[in-house]
């Protein structure tokens, strides 16, 4: 299906900073992300005492949306999807806000409550992590408010939004002239607070089990970053423990805000309501038993552009398949791969590698089996940048693309099998190959190896191998049994020029029969 192509700008008003993403929605039903941009204006400071956002706070939003809105339009965008949270829904003034925002930039925002809040910020988390089967707790501290959500991979189960942010505590408990250390009793009032707050909320996310906890927002963020420049043995900037989290505040209060500003990992723009954030953070970790939580750097942004692309037939975000199928999908359209060719080396490569598997010939699991598709899908993205050494190619883009849901490990187990789908296989001494362990290496060459053999029977990408198996004979020797239409002379002789990798790899020789093959054209399906 062929979609019009169009560039949308997203908009996030949030208390604490104003965040845009310009993507362009192509024909093929990928995206691009254009710019991110990010300028923090401090739309709730003083707000929560007084009910209104200041003469002082709605300038500075003002200008930042003027100037976004300027950038989105130089990038061609023609739709613009902007809401404004905690800050502005709360504010008497609002309306006043709003229509200037209307007048000044052009901009029309809608106001979003504190549910759909937490509802949009899931939508934009959970589309960034493999959840597969499982549930999680989504945790998110803005500078007005803390969301906090149980879902899954594509539904929510509860949703909750407490009046509890950053910038909110930092403003009742500091004033705007107090840059001291922050006294024990001082932080014990502001924890008894904290409790008092989150009562209700966590009685009722008690009645829901779930297996992980991620965390998002700018706030939780820097406290992770901090802990794994503080701490790197234990916490990294990917996930934060309790015990560190606690090290980091007992270490952030007794520091002036001068010298907090100068503390490794923090960003100095938050110093002065991290501890604010910090101590939401601590006691929902303690009161729920984590000990430790995931960090994404997602949230309400991508989860409008989720919300989007999830209402447009042909987009891959419209469908409810697992991240990571959505990931790759959407990286080889990017890429303008040869989708038709790219689903019949997948099919092949599924036959190959579970035929194998019958046949004794290895034993690798479906974790495997779902890399090697993958790889297979993305084999011949490196055409993007020249058809010459492509593989090489391939092999980077993969390597440095942002893949949601896969690891750093397997992230670059599918860049090597994709590197070796042509030309030489993998040898010891290849610069990156060569850094594997045994066991490592022997994966890579089993699933490079179909993925080649996959390649050589469509070598004429005109779909003339119907179907691919291998038996294994008594006498030494695995049959590969070709179903073809019409004359499959190129994709014997390219199976015949990886003979001695086959025999190299399984330590038996192999032969080729072709049989007359009935049906369409072959047409794999990706995991997820």
């Amino acid at each position: 299906m062929m979609i019009s192509e169009e560039t949308v700008a997203f908009i996030d008003i949030g208390t604490n900073s104003i965040r845009l993403l310009v993507v362009r929605l192509n024909q093929n039903g990928s995206s691009t992300v254009l710019t991110e941009q990010k300028e923090v204006v401090r739309l709730g400071e003083g707000e929560f005492a007084h009910e209104e956002l200041s003469p002082e706070a709605i300038g500075r939003a003002v200008t930042v949306c003027k100037k976004f809105v300027d950038l989105s339009l130089a990038f061609g965008a023609t739709e613009f999807v902007a809401v404004a949270t905690s800050a502005t829904r709360e504010a008497r003034n609002a309306d006043s806000f709003l229509e200037l925002l209307q007048r000044e930039a052009n901009l029309e925002v809608s106001v979003v409550s504190g549910k759909e809040e937490a509802r949009l910020i899931y939508r934009g988390v959970a589309a960034g992590i493999d959840l597969g089967i499982a549930r999680a707790l989504f945790i998110d501290i803005g500078g007005g408010s803390t969301e906090m959500v149980i879902g899954g991979q594509h539904d929510h189960i509860t949703l909750e939004s407490m009046k509890l942010g950053a910038i909110r505590l930092s403003n009742q408990f500091f004033h705007p002239d107090e840059t001291g250390i922050v006294s024990r009793r001082k932080y014990a009032q502001m924890q008894q607070f904290v409790r008092n707050a989150i009562v209700h909320p966590l009685n009722r996310i008690r009645k829901v089990p779930y297996s992980r906890v991620v965390g998002s927002s700018g706030t939780i963020q820097n406290l992770a970053e901090i802990a794994s420049r503080l701490y790197p043995g234990t916490s990294t900037a990917k996930v934060l423990r309790y015990e560190d989290l606690r090290l980091v505040i007992r270490t952030l209060c007794s520091l002036s805000l001068n010298e907090r500003k100068k503390i490794p990992g923090i960003n100095p723009d938050r110093a002065d309501i991290i501890i604010g954030g910090a101590v939401i953070l601590e006691l929902l970790m303690e009161e729920l038993g984590i000990r430790e939580i995931e960090i994404s750097p997602h949230g309400l942004r991508e989860g409008l552009l989720m919300e989007h692309l999830s209402r447009i037939p042909g987009f891959p975000h419209a469908e409810k398949i697992s991240v990571r199928r959505r990931s790759v999908v959407q990286l080889g359209r990017s890429c303008r791969i040869d989708e038709v060719h790219a689903l019949v080396i997948v099919g092949l490569a599924a036959q190959l590698f579970d035929s194998s598997r019958e046949a004794g010939l290895h034993q690798y699991s479906d974790q495997e089996r779902n890399l090697l598709l993958y790889a297979a899908y993305l084999h011949d993205i490196g055409n993007f940048i020249s058809f010459s050494d492509h593989h090489l190619h391939s092999s980077y883009i993969i390597r440095h693309a942002e893949l949601l849901g896969f690891d750093q490990n397997e992230v670059a187990i599918m860049a090597e099998i994709a590197r070796y789908h042509r030309k030489k296989p993998p040898r010891k001494k290849d610069q990156v190959f060569g850094l594997y362990d045994a066991v490592l290496q022997d994966m890579i060459r089993t699933l490079a190896l179909f993925l080649r053999l996959a390649e050589h029977l469509d070598r004429t990408h005109a779909g003339l191998v119907r179907g691919a198996r291998f038996e294994k004979g008594t006498d030494g020797l695995v049959a590969l049994i070709l179903e073809g239409r019409g004359d499959c002379t190129l994709e014997v002789w390219g199976v015949r020029s990886d003979m001695a990798a086959f025999r190299k790899v399984f330590r038996l020789g192999l032969t080729i029969e072709v049989v007359d093959g009935v049906g369409d054209i072959l047409r794999g399906e990706l995991p997820g």
